[in-house]
């Protein structure tokens, strides 16, 4: 296993369209243990009512015998997880297909998110980003693949003005 050696940046302002090529692979710095709370918040916000993700007894009658995270937010956590490395300087989300569950995700598990650009274009109607697909999965404690999915989002150039720093600065000294 190779250790990166490469010195971190002095400022991060995420990836441009430029950035990026084809097969390159990110993977999450940091995975994110999922709570009940997560699971159930999320459900409540959602209003989804299957109680296999919010009812014990209920869950316990099933195949899993435990409550289910609710997988939508499955894909939206795994979906943060890649941002930072991918599409923190996105103009907007396109799609997502080809989303596949292959392995259950219980409160407790730990889930890292893994990425591969796969395609990258111009965009025909805006010079200020470029559309990049690329392919996620999130991956939990046990080496499972608990989720798979194609993403599409547009990005921008480096030189967008919408891709400026946003840092307000200021013209007060240091006090401390």
């Amino acid at each position: 296993m190779s250790i990166d050696t490469e010195a971190a940046p002095k400022a991060w302002r995420g990836r441009f369209f430029e950035d990026f090529a084809v097969g390159d692979v990110f993977r999450s710095r940091l995975g994110r243990t999922i709570t009940e709370t997560d699971n159930i918040w999320f459900t409540c916000l959602t209003l989804n009512t299957n109680q296999i993700h919010f009812n014990v007894p209920y869950s316990e009658r099933t195949q899993f015998g435990r409550p289910l995270v609710n997988s939508t937010f499955t894909l939206a956590l795994i979906t943060g997880m890649t941002v930072p490395d991918t599409s923190e300087n996105a103009a907007a989300n396109l799609e997502w297909t080809d989303i596949k569950l292959p392995k259950p995700v219980f409160a407790g598990d730990t889930l890292w998110a893994e990425s591969e650009i796969l395609e990258l274009r111009e965009s025909r109607s805006n010079p200020r980003v470029g559309i990049v697909t690329m392919r996620c999965r999130g991956i939990n404690q046990r080496r499972e693949v608990v989720i798979e999915f194609r993403r599409t989002f547009m990005v921008y150039k480096r030189e967008a003005p919408e891709a400026a720093p946003a840092f307000p600065g200021t013209d007060t000294d240091w006090s401390v």
